[in-house]
């Protein structure tokens, strides 16, 4: 059965980190929300119903008869087995939206179901950048059980520090952690095949680690954290999404953000989490086109693929940085940075597209992966769309 993931709702709402990819490959908890329904269903034939410019690199789906989901929630054992029980033609609705149906994708229309039935149980939904990293440790507790039921950790060096319980803890095959401290009393913490936590190193769960990944020497991290496959992260960090291939490898704070794959945080580069005056913080909505109150007091940063900032870099709480920008000018930039700006400040000049595809095809070469054309299609979309 093939299994459509849908961005019909959600889409725009995510921006700037959709402008590259569809909802479903979005990342929180250890997983992203693809990998975490393949798991869940036992299903490895995907496809995206996703905007047109990103079809080319995520494939459409197949006409024919499918499983048509809405992916951004965690689901209950309830509502896991109703979806498994889904029979042709028949939806489930939650809030009055649709999120899973069985359907045939050759005549896609919704005229096709013939019985839907109401969720009635509350879930954990993720409807705007800010609720990946404030439902962060739900995924991780979610993710936890299921990538390690059955299965038995590697063992934790004696060299470590621990507080808590060692059930909490999973440590894949090829992971080095020696000379730090571990404490799951506060959530869970999973730690990725051959990644590595250096020496001085203070880990306060929830913490996912992914695979291919490390925290620099003396990392400050507190959960609920996300660190993709791929990234390096250093300095002090609190409740983060690092999407993947990304990073923040240096001294300086970034709290209660999304970050996307292929940034660089410059050393001592900073991101203010709360307002002097501790009020609600507001992000950028591009739907909208309006900063759209949080309701959060804690609320730092959500940047884009491919973007970067210098060294002493000094972000303020509530920014939002689009794709390929690059952020070096002095002073704070504003709270909204634009696609391709170089500079940060408003009215700066453009990244030129060919320098951007040269700057990504080194920094991609460095973790020896290819920028494709159908990367450089998307990329050259964005730059004259938005």
């Amino acid at each position: 059965m093939q299994l459509v993931f849908s961005d019909a709702q959600y889409w725009e709402d995510f921006l700037p980190l959709t402008f590259t990819r569809p909802v479903a490959a979005m990342r929180c908890g250890i997983l992203t929300f693809s990998e975490r329904w393949q798991k869940i269903l036992e299903n490895t034939e995907i496809s995206y119903f996703t905007e047109t410019y990103l079809q080319d690199k995520f494939k459409s789906p197949e006409e024919k008869e499918s499983l048509f989901l809405v992916p951004n929630f965690i689901p209950t054992e309830t509502v896991i087995q109703q979806i498994k029980d889904l029979k042709q033609g028949e939806a489930l609705v939650y809030e009055d939206e649709l999120i899973a149906a069985k359907i045939n994708m050759k005549d896609f229309s919704l005229n096709q179901i013939e019985k839907m039935t109401d969720i009635k149980e509350e879930l954990i939904f993720f409807k705007r950048p800010k609720d990946l990293f404030t439902y962060n440790h739900h995924a991780i507790d979610f993710d936890f059980d299921l990538l390690t039921k059955g299965r038995t950790s590697q063992e934790l060096s004696s060299t470590n520090g621990f507080l808590g319980d060692k059930k909490d803890l999973f440590i894949e095959e090829g992971a080095y952690i020696e000379f730090s401290t571990i404490n799951t009393k506060t959530g869970k913490i999973y730690i990725g095949k051959n990644t590595e936590v250096m020496e001085g190193c203070h880990l306060r769960g929830p913490i996912a680690l992914c695979d291919d990944s490390k925290f620099n020497l003396g990392a400050k991290i507190y959960g609920a954290t996300t660190v993709g496959p791929h990234c390096k992260v250093g300095g002090e960090v609190n409740n983060i999404i690092i999407f993947g291939y990304s990073s923040k490898g240096h001294e300086g704070f970034v709290g209660n953000s999304v970050i996307g794959e292929w940034c660089n945080f410059g050393a001592d580069s900073n991101s203010s989490n709360m307002k002097n005056n501790y009020g609600n913080v507001k992000f950028w909505n591009y739907r909208t086109k309006a900063f759209e109150d949080t309701g959060l007091q804690f609320a730092g940063l959500i940047m884009g693929d491919h973007s970067k900032t210098a060294i002493n870099t000094q972000l303020n709480t509530g920014t939002v940085i689009g794709v390929a920008s690059n952020i070096f000018k002095p002073g704070f930039p504003p709270n909204l940075v634009e696609n391709f700006s170089w500079g940060g400040l408003k009215d700066d000049e453009r990244f030129r597209l060919d320098k951007v595809y040269e700057v990504a095809e080194r920094a991609m070469a460095r973790r020896k992966v290819p920028l494709t054309e159908e990367d450089k299609a998307i990329l050259k979309h964005i730059f004259d769309t938005y």
